[in-house]
């Protein structure tokens, strides 16, 4: 039996998800995901779970997505945002992470570090330049971190961020 109960829930067209994310940096470039034939890509992580703890939740979906241990340094944004996408309208609160992996991690600028399966999905995992132009170039998701991941708070921000 499976007590895992992650936090989201749709509601005709309407979802609610609770995500964290891993912003992982090296050398001016930070680590993406496009999962499947997606046009945008996403900071790797997922949803927390039912009695999770947000940092439990991203050192647990770090392991399942990118097969390692990372050690989370701190909290950079806690986000508030809505957007559309697929014909369902969003309201996620995510918990943006500073996180360090393993030296031997993959690490190929403008290259791929690690392709997997996810949940039924394809994840391809890519280091992207960590500039306003390539993020957006890419489609990150959500919008707001194109710029906020140019030079990271020296304490957490709270962004409230309606992408229409």
């Amino acid at each position: 039996m499976n007590d895992r109960l992650a936090l989201t829930f749709l509601t005709g067209k309407r979802r609610f998800n609770y995500r964290v994310a891993a912003v992982v940096i090296r050398e001016g470039h930070v680590l993406v995901c496009r999962e499947d034939d997606d046009d945008f890509v996403m900071l790797p992580g997922g949803r927390v779970e039912f009695g999770e703890d947000s940092e439990t939740a991203l050192k647990r979906e770090i392991g399942e997505e990118l097969d390692c241990s990372g050690t989370v340094k701190r909290l950079l944004f806690s986000a508030e945002s809505f957007f559309e996408r697929d014909g369902e309208r969003f309201h996620e609160i995510g918990k943006y992470y500073l996180v360090d992996l393993p030296a031997d991690f993959p690490f190929s600028p403008g290259g791929t570090a690690r392709v997997t399966r996810d949940e039924g999905h394809d994840l391809v995992f890519r280091w992207v330049r960590v500039t306003p132009k390539a993020l957006e170039a890419e489609k990150l998701s959500p919008a707001f971190l194109w710029s906020a991941l140019e030079q990271l708070p020296a304490r957490p921000l709270f962004i409230v961020a309606d992408e229409g």
